[in-house]
């Protein structure tokens, strides 16, 4: 054993004289190597078959490590088992005849230039000269695209000042019979969070301008004048793109003037600019449809109204813990 010990010393001595860069250095010191370092150690100091026992690894675990070892903790880090070569990479030849054919027609296209290179012998596939391509650093950087800075939220000051409105598709798997369908027009107001919802069978522009009515004489009974309204673009609201005129009109948007609100939509395919409804609608999926289902439209008008109750009466915590309606009786 003693034998054992003084070998292993004297291996361990001839490493020091490696050169530099055969080792792979590590800017951070793992777990595992720091495992292995106190394996190493008690190897050395009491032989590998005790070592073996001990931490229940194999001989020829701890010799890997060993002929590794050099007394320094980043030897003991896994290296790449990547190849350094290929038998079927790209000899010295065809590398420069792709590099004098790409520096000649800088502006050729990869799959032009693959063709004029097969008619001077290259034989490759096009993916492959696109990897080395690639690789050679042949194509031009991607263009930086310009950071998206999102305009600081306009804060409401009272309540009825803006009101989002949206539409929620009722899950199927809520409604009874098979060939229903169910729709949720939710009117959340931005200052209060006071929430006004309608159950339709139709989602169009029709059923929105109906919807758009009861919310101002729900707000108007609490004393709330809307001011400002805020949808997605969506065809029961505007088709603003969807028809070139736009003197083009829906109903939605001519029940908005004839009210006196103004209109406001957000940027298409940006539901985040409507958030507070969108969030909304996540509670309700939450809180409401996961347990309710629904036999008719009169049924779920009906739990509809009894939910409408519950969430004007539930703490928020952008209200400070208080309520919509208590939020208002402030």
């Amino acid at each position: 054993m003693q034998r054992r010990n003084t070998s292993v010393r004297i291996e361990l001595q001839t490493k020091f004289d490696r050169k530099e860069g055969a080792l792979l250095r590590m800017n951070s010191i793992t777990q595992d190597m720091r495992y292995r370092q106190s394996l190493i150690k008690f190897a050395i100091d009491h032989g590998v078959s005790r070592a073996s026992r001990k931490y229940n690894k194999s001989r020829s675990y701890i010799y890997f490590w060993l002929k590794r070892y050099d007394e320094t903790i980043e030897s003991l880090a896994c290296r790449s088992r990547r190849p350094h070569s290929h038998p079927k990479q790209h000899a010295e030849e065809e590398l420069k005849l792709i590099r004098d054919m790409r520096r000649r027609n800088p502006e050729l296209g990869m799959v032009e230039l693959w063709h004029r290179l097969k008619k001077r012998g290259y034989t490759r596939r096009p993916e492959s000269l696109f990897r080395v391509m690639r690789r050679l650093g042949m194509f031009p950087p991607a263009e930086k695209k310009k950071k998206y800075v999102p305009k600081p939220y306009e804060s409401m000051d009272h309540a009825g000042q803006r009101v989002q409105i949206d539409v929620k598709v009722v899950p199927k798997n809520c409604i009874a019979d098979p060939e229903l369908k169910l729709y949720q027009f939710t009117a959340i107001d931005e200052y209060s969070r006071l929430r006004y919802l309608a159950a339709y069978e139709e989602h169009s522009s029709y059923s929105s301008a109906d919807f758009l009515r009861k919310v101002v004489a729900f707000y108007k009974r609490r004393g709330i004048s809307v001011e400002c309204v805020q949808t997605d673009n969506g065809s029961e609201f505007t088709t603003r793109l969807l028809s070139k005129d736009e003197r083009k009109q829906t109903l939605f948007e001519k029940t908005a003037a004839e009210l006196g609100i103004q209109l406001k939509h957000i940027k298409p395919y940006t539901p985040r600019h409507n958030g507070k409804v969108e969030r909304s609608h996540r509670e309700d999926q939450r809180r409401f449809y996961s347990f309710h289902s629904f036999y008719s439209l009169n049924d779920f008008r009906v739990q509809l109204a009894e939910h409408l109750r519950r969430s004007n009466h539930h703490p928020m915590r952008p209200l400070h813990w208080l309520s919509p309606i208590e939020f208002l009786a402030l």
